[in-house]
């Protein structure tokens, strides 16, 4: 089989995400990176272009140029990766749907509920494949965790709790990555909700099987003069009388990619840490806390067929990314509608969550932490 052609909005030289996605494409040969429009500016993108080995005729400087040029080319790239700032997925998302080729893009799905709602109608009109990468979800221990808590091995859940902590906005900051992510007219209403929070949301209930109904929320901005939250704090309540947690914060001193997972049943519980990604704690209610490993007694088929090498050589997060690739090319080679998930990776279905989750805390937190449905929340 080819590689599948992959094109790519956004990334271009200084951006820090488009790098991450076109190592993950590479990782496992099932993509090859064959057009861009990298950059608005056609000397930048050309630029770009050049350094990454796409020909010139396959630069472009408008998406939407590129969305029709290469729906017409015999050898067109069969998706599109959008790496943009979060106001900036719309419009590619679009224009390349409504071109027929498929959409991989980066979280959240985008910056307000109107490109929210124009992207969902794209991937309806078009039948085309849209994957949002929550990557954490392609760690193989996370593939393990989920299937764990489908199997009942966790009997009941009580509790969930998820944090995902950082440290790297604790003061004022200005750099490429900093400046988009605090203004509210490139990141949306959300800051630290939308680039994080909803990172933690998605973990929780990739693994659960569940999302709440409802929550109680608590946004903090805690630098000075700065537009966006950069502290959040969520109560969240489950249909099944379960109870959970979220915390999410970028000014946590002490902590580099802190994202951590703790699910509870009446019969066990699981614990997991991004920064230790390969293990997973196990622990049966009055039994010894086990410690379990892609080679460890009871791990089952999911993490070891996501896994790339043998157990004791650690995967992460590059790797991770490239499972969501990876499964991405299966859904492509496999022909079937969007509607069709033979893999468990993001959808837009993820990604209409995911802001409904942005705007049920806007809306709570502005109300005081007033519960919110998140059902009844504007996407």
């Amino acid at each position: 089989m080819r590689r599948l052609r992959l094109g790519m909005v956004g990334g271009g030289h200084g951006a820090f995400i488009g790098a991450v996605h076109r190592y993950a494409a590479r990782l496992d040969g099932e993509w090859e990176l064959v057009a861009g429009a990298l950059s608005s500016d056609p000397k930048r993108a050309a630029a770009s272009a050049s350094g990454l080995g796409i020909v010139p005729e396959r630069s472009y400087a408008d998406f939407r140029y590129m969305a029709q040029a290469e729906a017409m080319r015999e050898d067109g790239i069969d998706a599109v990766a959008i790496v943009t700032p979060n106001h900036m997925h719309a419009g590619p998302a679009v224009a390349f749907l409504d071109a027929g080729i498929h959409v991989i893009c980066d979280k959240p799905l985008a910056a307000t509920a109107e490109d929210a709602d124009a992207i969902a109608d794209a991937v309806m009109r078009s039948g085309r494949h849209f994957v949002l990468t929550h990557n954490y979800t392609g760690y193989p221990m996370i593939r393990q965790a989920r299937e764990m808590v489908a199997n009942g091995d966790l009997g009941a859940l009580r509790v969930v709790q998820v944090e995902y902590a950082q440290d790297w906005l604790t003061e004022t900051l200005s750099t490429k990555q900093a400046d988009w992510r605090t203004d509210p007219e490139r990141s949306g209403a959300g800051g630290c909700v939308g680039d994080i929070g909803t990172h933690a949301f998605n973990l929780a209930t990739f693994v659960t099987g569940a999302a709440p109904e409802s929550l109680s929320a608590e946004l903090n901005t805690f630098v000075a003069g700065r537009r966006v939250d950069d502290d959040v704090q969520v109560r969240l309540r489950y249909k099944t009388g379960a109870r959970g947690s979220l915390w999410a914060s970028q000014v946590a001193v002490g902590n580099e990619n802190g994202l951590r997972l703790r699910v509870y049943g009446d019969r066990a519980g699981i614990e997991w840490s991004q920064e230790t990604p390969n293990s997973l704690a196990f622990t049966v209610f009055g039994e010894p806390r086990r410690i379990l490993t892609r080679a460890g007694a009871g791990v089952t088929s999911s993490a070891n067929v996501t896994a790339r090498t043998p157990a004791g050589h650690p995967e992460g997060y590059l790797e991770a990314f490239a499972t969501i690739y990876s499964d991405a090319a299966k859904l492509i080679r496999a022909g079937a509608s969007n509607g069709t998930r033979q893999v468990p990776i993001p959808s837009i279905e993820d990604g209409l969550a995911g802001m409904r989750f942005i705007a049920s805390c806007l809306r709570s937190s502005m109300g005081n932490g007033v519960w919110v449905d998140l059902g009844s929340a504007a996407r």
